[in-house]
């Protein structure tokens, strides 16, 4: 039996901070750090069964093209991401009342539709990239039994080298998306490496009125090139998405839409006209 102090159910029957029960979470999951998403996705259901709402979390289960889907809120950040992919994991492949692992394996889909920074002149404001690796800066994945594969230790030690990586920081990890999901959902979007970065500000090279300490990692970054892979984005999800989803069976994809060209230092003149036609791509794509 699994503990009450390691996973915690509610009086409801609940999961602690999701505050969902089994029934009502679906098998193709859109993930969005921005509760005010949530809603964007819904609004293309042709019903809605569940409303559910606890801290950042919002979630809304509904039938959309005959396929049940879940959008749910992640709020910013790997710690959160950490939370939610244990909780749902928990949904489908443990027995809450009985405190067990089931036998039988749930795979599930999860998607995450976020924003972005571009660190490549050649990737604009307003495109779509989709995430095939993530190489993750917040050390998440080092608190788990989490190995790389020969492939991801290949470009893992490629980036050190050729960043020239200062050990003094987080010790990154690298890993790969879900190869069919990424197929399937991100087929003509920009590919590439996404740096999945621990914080907004120094952890992806801006300054305000404190300076980062490696003032030019970014220009390091940009210039990384192997075997036809490119780092392209920033943004501060994907590692531990990826990373959670692999150890736990299950599929996952990032797909961004480019807010912010770092290298032009420009800015999406309206991003929620992208984003909006970026999520019905998505609801289709996935259902498909």
């Amino acid at each position: 039996m699994i503990d009450p102090s390691e996973l915690i159910i509610n009086p409801n029957g609940s999961i602690y901070h999701l505050a969902l029960r089994p029934e009502q979470l679906a098998h193709k999951i859109i993930i969005a750090g921005d509760p005010g998403r949530i809603e964007s996705i819904s609004q293309n259901f042709d019903t809605i069964e569940h409303k559910v709402s606890n801290r950042e979390f919002v979630t809304h289960t509904g039938i959309y093209k005959n396929n049940r889907i879940t959008a749910l809120a992640t709020g910013i950040g790997t710690d959160n991401i950490d939370i939610v992919l244990n909780e749902i994991d928990a949904l489908v492949n443990v027995d809450l009342e009985k405190r067990i692992v089931k036998e039988k394996h749930t795979k599930l889909e999860i998607v995450r539709i976020g924003t972005c920074g571009s660190i490549q002149e050649a990737v604009p404001a307003d495109e779509i990239v989709v995430s095939t690796h993530a190489f993750g800066l917040d050390g998440l994945m080092n608190f788990y039994d989490f190995k790389m594969n020969a492939s991801e230790n290949e470009i893992h030690k490629e980036i050190l080298k050729q960043t020239n990586w200062d050990e003094k920081l987080n010790n990154p990890y690298l890993v790969e998306g879900s190869a069919s999901l990424i197929q399937k959902i991100g087929k003509d979007y920009k590919p590439g490496i996404t740096i999945t970065a621990s914080g907004f500000y120094a952890p992806q090279g801006r300054a305000i009125r404190i300076k980062p300490k490696h003032e030019n990692i970014n220009e390091k970054l940009r210039a990384f090139q192997f075997k036809g892979q490119q780092i392209v984005n920033y943004e501060m999800e994907t590692s531990a998405l990826y990373g959670l989803a692999k150890l736990m069976g299950h599929d996952a994809c990032t797909v961004c839409a480019v807010v912010a060209n770092r290298y032009a230092n420009s800015f999406s003149k309206d991003y929620k006209v992208v984003m909006k036609v970026l999520i019905k791509q998505v609801l289709d794509r996935l259902v498909s």
